[in-house]
Parts: structure tokens; C-alpha cells; sequence
């Protein structure tokens, strides 16, 4: 599919406007719909080689023992292009010495490798090109519950439900859900950030539609039949904010998601810095649509997303 033809990317506006509660949200998808392929392709896969480059060893890790699930992932992945996107052909000679390299242009979502444990799922391989505010090379070799163990309830909530539900994930039955956060940057390379508190005041009631931006992970779970290791794979899309409240309802749905959230996760998703200047803003467009009566989603997922905190 030529540039050109691509389309748009989806939208997905995740938050909840309840109280917050700490959920997988997870939903059951078919194949054809396991990896996204749109207008951001060009771009995310052109800074995904950048970084391949000058970052080899911040983005691309392993451990002994992974080979397998590594060239696994890659022909699976291959297998799966080559029946799902129509004109898909495998390079005939590797870009890269690694598998998971290999398949850094081939899909705009990156990929983790985690093999079950008596621990729980072991992160054992990733690709990791645009983590949301998190070092792969902390992580890597590390269980769910120890990589997890600074995201506010965690441990107490979702530890051992993703520990079961990641142990108990079967051949052919693929999953997704999605985590939101706001940030002040759209940078998709983002290792560091977690935890800000000091007040930017840069960031007004004014200018917020221009200078944050909705950082949402489209999240996928899958099974690798032969190394029985799960694939997990993260599309990042990101969203000016004043891209979001021009859906009508939406102003007034994340202000209330952004109000629900306990301190300690606003504080971990570094929401402090801005949060007056955020919730003016989206009252703002709120009391101007108000006399519209529009308080609709436009979220076309139609499932129960949760708002559990990222890594």
C-alpha cells in the first residue's frame, strides 16, 4: 500500500470519566486485527531506524536463551504481513543481525518478549523504540510484578490478575487493551519524565491545546506457539490535545478522568506540572460546548478500557 493511500489513525480516547479504577480492561480481538497500519508509519518507522542506530543498545535488548522466541516473533510477524497486508513482501536480505531488528520497519508497534516464570512472565527481548517514560535495559531479564513496581496499586491490584491472565493466554487467542497519559512532549522516544512535580508554567489555560499532547499505547497479547512465550506489542499514537476536545464530549470526559485519578498516579504520571493549566483548558471547551448538548465518546472501540497506570 503506497504512502499516499494510507489512511488516518485511529483515535482512542481510553479514559474513563467514573471514578478511576485500577483494571486490565482487556478485549478479545480477531487476527486481522492484531497490528494497526496507517498515516503514522512513515514517520514512526523512519525514527524507529534512527534509533536503531545511534540508540542500538537502549532499544534492542535480550538475554541468553531467547533466540528462539526472538526469530519466532519475526516469523510470525512475517507470516502474518505477508496474509494481512496486501503487496507485503519479506526483504530478501535481513536490514538488520537481529531478528527483532529485522522487523523494526516492518510494523509500527514495538514488541516485547516475556516467557512465564515461577515468578510470573520474565521479560526476556524487545524491541523498544518509543518507551512512554521507562528504560528498557532496567527492565530486561526482570518479572511483570518487578518491572511494575513503582505504577501506583499495582501490586496490590492488577499483579497477580496479568500474571494469570498472561500464563493462562492460549495459541490463536490474541488480546488488547490501552494506557493514556498526558505529556508535554510528543516525542515518541521517551525513557525518562516519571514522577515530575515542579510547576511549568509555560503551559497555560491559553496555549495547553498546542503544548500537551494525548499519549495513548494501544497494547496486544498474543502467543508464541513454538517457544510459548507471549508477544506483547505497543502502538503508541500521539494526539494533540486540541485534537481531543474537538470530538464533542471529550473536554468533559478527560477532565473528569484527570479529577478521578489518586494523587499518587497523578504524581507518577507527571501530571503536577501542568494540571491547573490542563483543567482549565478542558473546562474551558467544556462550558463552550455546553449549549451544543453533544456529550458522546467518539470512541469507536466500544469496550471497557481501564485506566491502569504504564510502566
Amino acid at each position: 500500500m503506497p504512502d499516499q493511500a494510507l489512511p488516518p489513525p485511529a483515535l482512542h480516547l481510553p479514559y474513563e470519566d467514573g471514578p478511576h479504577r485500577m483494571v486490565m480492561g482487556l478485549a478479545a480481538i480477531q487476527e486481522p486485527q492484531w497490528l494497526e497500519w496507517d498515516s503514522r508509519a512513515p514517520l514512526q518507522i523512519a525514527e524507529r531506524q534512527r534509533l536503531l542506530r545511534e540508540k542500538r543498545s537502549a532499544v534492542l535488548a535480550d538475554t541468553p536463551g531467547s533466540e528462539l522466541a526472538c526469530t519466532e516473533m519475526r516469523d510470525v510477524l512475517a507470516a502474518w504481513l505477508a496474509q494481512h497486508r496486501p503487496g507485503w513482501q519479506r526483504p530478501s536480505q535481513p536490514a538488520d543481525g537481529h531478528p527483532l531488528g529485522e522487523i523494526a520497519p516492518w510494523a509500527v508497534e514495538d514488541f516485547c518478549l516475556m516467557r512465564p516464570g515461577p515468578e510470573g512472565p520474565v521479560l526476556i527481548a524487545a524491541i523498544l523504540c518509543f518507551p512512554s517514560r521507562w528504560r528498557l535495559a532496567e527492565k530486561i531479564g526482570r518479572p511483570m510484578q518487578t518491572i511494575h513496581q513503582f505504577v501506583p496499586g499495582y501490586g496490590e491490584t492488577l499483579g497477580r490478575p496479568v500474571d494469570r491472565f498472561l500464563g493462562a493466554l492460549k495459541e490463536g487467542r490474541l488480546a488488547t487493551r490501552h494506557n493514556w497519559s498526558i505529556h508535554e512532549d510528543p516525542a515518541l522516544y521517551q525513557p525518562t519524565g516519571h514522577g515530575m512535580t515542579d510547576h511549568d508554567p509555560s503551559i497555560t489555560a491559553e496555549n495547553a491545546g498546542e503544548t500537551l499532547w494525548l499519549r495513548v499505547e494501544r497494547q496486544t497479547f498474543r502467543l508464541l506457539p513454538e517457544s510459548r512465550v507471549i508477544a506483547f506489542g505497543i502502538g503508541t499514537h500521539v494526539t494533540p490535545l486540541a485534537e481531543v476536545v474537538a470530538v464533542p464530549g471529550e473536554a468533559a470526559r478527560l477532565a473528569a478522568a484527570v479529577r478521578a485519578l489518586p494523587a499518587e498516579m497523578e504524581r507518577y504520571k507527571s501530571l503536577r506540572p501542568y494540571r491547573r493549566a490542563l483543567l482549565d483548558y478542558l473546562d474551558r471547551n467544556t462550558m463552550e460546548a455546553a449549549g451544543e448538548g453533544s456529550h458522546g465518546r467518539g470512541n469507536a472501540d466500544g469496550v471497557d478500557l481501564g485506566s491502569a497506570g504504564q510502566s
